[in-house]
């Protein structure tokens, strides 16, 4: 699983489209595996929604993206 590749496939969806950002807001975890096409694995869904959400803010996202991906 490439996370830093989910996370940015994610963020580009749903920050083009407000009917998504508001299921993303409402469930992130089932919004990103609805879009992603996987399942996010027990214990990793809080880092991930975390890094989708600070990409969407602006934010760079890296530094989370390479602690997730330290735990695979």
């Amino acid at each position: 699983m490439d996370i830093k590749k989910t996370i940015d496939d994610v963020v580009a969806k749903v920050k083009n489209d407000p009917d998504l950002l508001k299921k993303f807001q409402a469930d992130p975890v089932k919004t990103i595996e609805s879009l992603s096409g996987i399942d996010i694995p027990d214990g990793m869904e809080d880092k991930i929604v975390a890094g989708v959400k600070s990409a969407l803010s602006g934010n760079t996202a890296s530094g989370l993206i390479d602690k997730v991906k330290n735990l695979l």
